[in-house]
């Protein structure tokens, strides 16, 4: 069982409506271009939000399409998790604060709906004249309302959103101020209390191996008992671009669930969750 502090803030509707508040107040002109070679989706005004990366649009056309922010995951609620996370009401309260009522358009990279059937789409709003006007996912990261989090199959502009990230990070804005996200080391032993959990963990790779196909990231001496980052051997392809086997001596961060396999173990499928800091 996890030792951690896994207990759900419990927060006031008062509480909520003031981290929208203070959503609306940073908010900035976050412009970046999601998607190196965007497909324009569906328009739409926001009519109902989920949580802090899900909601509906009512379409122009008519009908409604359900949207999940891609490339971040807001905390979960209790509808998604057996207890909710922390900071999951403020986040909620804040994706209402900048998209609720608005107009948005949804642009695609790669796949276009889930497997819960929600459209899977980098979102912005529109301005007065029709055009594509704040990006979303960049806000609710800059905010510290959300992580980086990205899935096979989704393209995203990752640099812009791991950099805003980390401002918020260093700032401690949002959720980076509860210790339930902070960015762990590569320790073993502290790692095992994690285990079953979305974790980001942080250090230095000391070695690399290349078995029967399969990539492991060694961040210890003793690779049975040390943490590790495996790449299956159907998902190396993916990493084209990165030569995972020339990391040692790399910095690197990579965010996944912890898994407990010959030590804590994360389990990478697309390059988007590892960012190289060195």
């Amino acid at each position: 069982m996890s030792t951690f502090d896994d207990n759900p803030s419990r927060f006031t509707r008062r509480a909520a409506l003031a981290a929208g508040a203070a959503a609306i107040a940073l908010m900035g002109n976050i412009k970046a271009p999601s998607i190196v070679a965007p497909k324009a989706g569906e328009t739409g005004r926001v009519a109902r939000i989920i949580d802090g990366d899900s909601f509906v649009i009512a379409l122009e056309e008519g009908g409604e399409v359900s949207v999940r922010l891609s490339a971040i995951q807001a905390p979960r609620t209790a509808q998604r998790a057996a207890r909710a996370w922390p900071y999951a009401a403020e986040a909620k309260a804040g994706l209402a604060a900048l998209i609720k009522g608005r107009t948005v358009q949804l642009f695609y990279g790669g796949e276009t709906r889930d497997r819960f059937g929600r459209a899977v789409a980098q979102v912005y709003t529109v301005d007065k004249f029709g055009q594509p006007d704040l990006w979303v996912q960049g806000e609710m990261i800059r905010l510290g309302l959300a992580r980086v989090y990205s899935w096979k199959g989704e393209l995203a502009d990752m640099a812009a959103l791991y950099a805003l990230e980390t401002e918020a990070r260093n700032r401690a804005r949002g959720l980076w101020a509860n210790s339930f996200y902070s960015v762990r080391k590569p320790d073993p032993d502290p790692l095992a209390q994690y285990v079953d959990s979305l974790q980001i963990i942080e250090g230095v790779v000391t070695s690399t191996a290349d078995v029967r196909g399969r990539i492991y990231l060694n961040f210890g001496a003793d690779y049975k008992t040390d943490f590790t980052i495996a790449i299956a051997k159907k998902n190396v392809k993916r990493f084209a671009g990165i030569d995972p086997i020339s990391l040692t001596g790399a910095r690197v961060r990579v965010r996944g669930w912890v898994e407990m396999i010959n030590g804590p173990m994360i389990w990478l499928d697309h390059p988007g969750r590892l960012e190289i800091l060195s």
